[in-house]
């Protein structure tokens, strides 16, 4: 009997820690030849599968696959790629059928967030109904830890990590330059809707006085004259005050305070700018010096100070959703469920796509203080084990060494793919 393969793909914005998951998959399926043919994997993500671009992993070795666990951002490309519904884009979906049946894939594990679960679940249920059924896993990833149902998202801990480090040592300069120099810094991160990232940089202030004075989170309305006191009141009081921003802070209208304009791929409102326009509201109503700085893909890509929990974390969702498809779960993702107690524990569970796929997990009110500007010992206590631990990459000339793939992609079978 011709054993099936396997088809990974990456989906959405990358992250530090997602190539830990991909080693997860395949080192666990390598584990599993009398079961799993080839690992084949989506060249920029389900992209690859519609263009029949499919990468052979197993013509890389098992120490580029190894060193896949210590290299941030996409080793075989992400993408930004809603699939419509079955109904409105039939075309879309039969090309996936053919491209798999073509190469006896019979195993989907799709790396992504909510937008990903979608088409994972979609896939599913079609396969079925196809009688050429496929056996899809969803894997979670996503800086924003916004997924439902898993208690954190595997690329969380480390950009919360980032975070947490970089408004410390900032806050720390301008500390050092307030006297004459620039009163205020504004560092914006990342969070459309959640603002767990925004959150997490407040395990950075241990001690009274310490950076970030103020958080601004998409969950709490931007509310201007008490935001402005806010500052002339740490301003007053330590000398300088640092700021971090949540992307996605809203107006209480729900409109956002930096919108840029158009969309993304998969209609998402295109932000970004949100520093500039605290920082210079500042500057116009209080006349402070300011900074700004935006942690933008710097804070996704520092595979160099990841947390070594979220390491751990992302390769055991690898690695469960491999076991999953081989126990014959179907339209399934694995989850993180914390233990209880007060030493931190975890352990893999899986919860339905279903009932992931396009649900956004914000952060609950009794994490934020009262004032709105800043966390609860609820919070540091929910995110300080996410950031714990260091795993660092092998360092060479003072430069950290990182996986380079083949990516030899396997021969095509059908007619080339023209996209509507």
């Amino acid at each position: 009997m011709i054993k099936a393969n396997l088809f990974y793909a990456q989906s959405g914005g990358v992250t530090s820690v997602i190539n830990a998951s991909a080693c997860g998959v395949i080192e666990t399926a390598r584990q599993h030849r009398d079961k799993i043919g080839k690992v084949y994997a989506g060249r920029n993500g389900i992209v690859g599968a519609l263009k029949e671009e499919l990468i052979d992993t197993s013509r890389e070795s098992a120490k580029t696959i190894a060193a896949l666990r210590s290299t941030p951002a996409g080793a075989f490309g992400s993408c930004r790629y809603k699939l419509k519904s079955y109904a409105e884009n039939k075309r879309e979906y039969e090309r996936l059928m053919d491209v798999f049946q073509a190469h006896n894939i019979r195993y989907f594990l799709y790396n992504g967030g909510g937008d990903s679960q979608d088409t994972a679940n979609k896939i599913s249920q079609l396969s079925l109904e196809k009688g050429f059924p496929i056996t899809c896993i969803g894997i979670p990833k996503t800086v924003d830890n916004d997924l439902p149902i898993t208690d954190n998202c595997p690329g969380f801990g480390s950009v919360a990590k980032y975070v947490a480090v970089s408004i410390r040592e900032a806050g720390l300069d301008v500390a050092s330059m307030c006297e004459s120099s620039t009163k205020v810094f504004v560092m914006e991160v990342m969070g459309r809707h959640a603002g767990w990232i925004a959150g997490a940089a407040g395990l950075a202030s241990e001690e009274e006085g310490d950076a970030p004075h103020i958080i601004l989170f998409p969950e709490i309305p931007f509310n201007k004259q008490k935001f402005l006191r806010k500052v002339k009141s740490c301003v007053r009081k330590y000398g300088y005050c640092a700021i971090v921003v949540s992307e996605g802070a809203q107006h209480a209208n729900g409109t956002f305070l930096a919108d840029a304009g158009g969309a993304d791929a998969f209609g998402h409102v295109q932000l970004g700018g949100v520093a500039p326009f605290v920082a210079q509201l500042i500057k116009a109503e209080l006349g402070y010096k300011y900074h700004w700085a935006v942690a933008d893909y710097l804070q996704r890509s520092a595979r160099h100070i990841a947390s070594a929990t979220d390491v751990e974390q992302a390769y055991a969702v690898g690695r469960a959703a491999v076991e999953f498809a081989l126990e014959g779960k179907n339209a399934v993702m694995p989850i993180i469920i914390r233990g209880k107690g007060k030493k931190y524990t975890w352990r893999i569970g899986e919860a339905r796509l279903v009932d992931v796929a396009n649900v956004e997990k914000t952060m609950p009110r009794n994490y934020i203080r009262s004032d709105g500007f800043h966390i609860t010992a609820a919070a540091r206590a929910y995110f300080s084990p996410l950031i714990q631990g260091e795993d660092y990459p092998v360092f060479k000339n003072g430069i950290p060494q990182y996986a380079r793939l083949k990516k030899r992609l396997v021969g095509k079978k059908l007619k080339k793919w023209k996209a509507n």
